[in-house]
């Protein structure tokens, strides 16, 4: 039974969403209980003479807080963090709206400063995003823009700009045109309000780019409906920018995997995006895992920053799914030795070995479930689990290998992948399945000296004299391997 005390809550006060994550800790990670998200567009309320926050607008609020107030009542207030940022940095009338805040809610409301909303962003995305912990975090909200530079858990600046969605929607979309004069004004402001701070940013550098914000979401989801990989470029935003130009204007704003919900502040937080990849020379961004909110749980948690996020996501995987660990590494082992290999003929590269790496450690899930149908079974729970440190592309990725780990080749599963390039997706998928096969008696001592060769798509197997005749169920395994390998022109020689 799920004790309410194990429960955590964090709830954002943004300027136009209020959101609510209600967790509780499982093996070292976090296990989302509830998730509501309200538009409130509070920004949109604000007087930008007086700064004194509408009444309408405050009464959106409350309302949203009421619906949060109910679920707020199991959980220890000790374990229930409350932050509001942007637009109730600055409304002049505040307090009011904070005092009946409180007493909705029944817990302390703090207004965070801009700089602890970035340390906090930078926080939630080091606890749940993969790849190099020396980033760039851009997190566009309705009233603020934070970016902050890190290494690890250890922020080396924090920036907070008054610029967002919502107040550049009123700035220079007000007359809902979608002309290229609105967007140049509104990326012109944008760089404007970078340039202070472009030349700390870019001094402290950053090996990897993330957005943590609404709007790289966004993106992210148009990305994928349309077929795209998941790498976020200037060009692609240029191209979206054209798109929305061609709409003319905001009520007519069509894009395919443009949610509605999304579309009023979309165009608004296009531009500055652009802006920021225009002055800070970004050359490529991907989705976060977390940002606010999750700095905030984790907070409360008191867990510490992985160095490898990903790996203790596998291992949490393997824990509560009961993963034959010891196999699962004499299988990794064995498919990076084949990778190492022909990682030069074949162009695999670092991206290449962690999503092989990520297949061989959780291939095995599916037993879990059941035996007959396993890797369908393996593919289904990777793509619907929530995995912290890898994105979605690379949760499909996954799961379309692990679907193709034995058995006949699904290639058009393959080909709608966009983590990666199709062709190293499918060579991938190669030596995974020949390290399943030879790792199949689950012994590391009758495990054979297995030297590959590949030239373009052809693969040479070559093993000891002898072998094969020796271990005639694995001499099967491969020459039905061979024939699978053909059926999609994928030439598998076995000598």
């Amino acid at each position: 039974m799920l004790s309410n005390s194990s429960l955590y809550a964090a709830i954002d006060l943004g300027s136009n969403s209020f959101h609510m994550l209600v967790v509780r800790e499982v093996s070292g990670t976090i296990q989302t209980i509830a998730r509501i998200k309200r538009k409130v567009r509070l920004a949109a309320g604000l007087n930008h003479s007086s700064y004194q926050l509408s009444d309408e607008a405050m009464n959106r609020g409350w309302q949203c807080l009421h619906l949060f107030s109910e679920q707020l009542q199991d959980i220890p207030p000790q374990q229930i963090r409350v932050v509001a940022t942007a637009t109730l940095r600055i409304a002049t009338n505040g307090e009011i709206f904070l005092k009946k805040a409180q007493q909705i809610l029944g817990c302390a409301v703090s207004v965070i400063s801009g700089e602890e909303e970035a340390r906090l962003i930078y926080h939630g995305v080091a606890h749940t995003t993969g790849g190099s912990d020396k980033r760039l975090v851009v997190d566009i909200g309705g009233g603020s823009t934070e970016l902050i530079t890190g290494s690890g858990a250890q922020t080396t600046s924090l920036f907070s700009l008054s610029m967002g969605c919502v107040t550049w929607l009123e700035r220079f979309f007000s007359d809902r045109c979608l002309g290229q004069h609105n967007f140049e004004q509104a990326e012109q402001a944008a760089r404007a309000m970078l340039r202070p701070v472009a030349d700390t940013l870019r001094q402290q550098g950053w090996e990897t780019c993330v957005g943590a914000s609404g709007t790289v979401q966004a993106l992210q989801e148009i990305m994928v409906t349309q077929g795209m990989d998941e790498l976020i470029t200037l060009s692609k935003l240029q191209q979206l920018k054209q798109r929305a130009i061609q709409c003319d204007k905001l009520e007519e704003l069509e894009i395919e995997g443009l949610t509605l919900e999304r579309a009023l502040v979309f165009p608004s937080g296009l531009s500055i995006l652009i802006a920021i990849f225009k002055e800070l020379q970004i050359n490529a961004m991907t989705l976060a895992g977390g940002a606010l909110r999750e700095g905030l749980v984790y907070g409360m948690m008191h867990l510490p920053v992985d160095r490898d996020v990903r790996l203790r996501t596998l291992h949490s995987v393997q824990r509560r799914f009961n993963i034959d660990v010891a196999q699962a590494e004499r299988v990794r082992q064995l498919a990076l030795d084949f990778m190492q290999q022909v990682s030069q003929s074949w162009e695999l590269d670092e991206r290449c070995r962690l999503l092989l790496e990520s297949a061989c450690l959780a291939h095995e899930i599916g037993l879990s479930v059941d035996f007959k149908q396993a890797p369908q079974h393996a593919a289904y729970l990777i793509r619907h689990l929530d995995l912290p440190g890898f994105t979605p592309a690379q949760k499909n990725l996954l799961a379309t290998l692990l679907q193709n780990q034995s058995g006949n080749i699904d290639l058009a599963q393959l080909s709608q992948q966009n983590a990666i390039p199709l062709q190293l997706a499918e060579r991938l998928c190669r030596l995974l399945r020949l390290a399943l096969i030879f790792a199949s008696r689950r012994r590391a001592d009758a495990l054979p000296d297995v030297r590959l060769q590949a030239d373009n798509d052809v693969l040479q197997l070559s093993l000891p004299v002898g072998w094969l005749e020796t271990h005639p169920l694995r001499k099967a395994l491969l020459d039905q391997e061979s024939h699978y390998q053909s059926y999609v022109h994928w030439p598998l020689i076995i000598a």
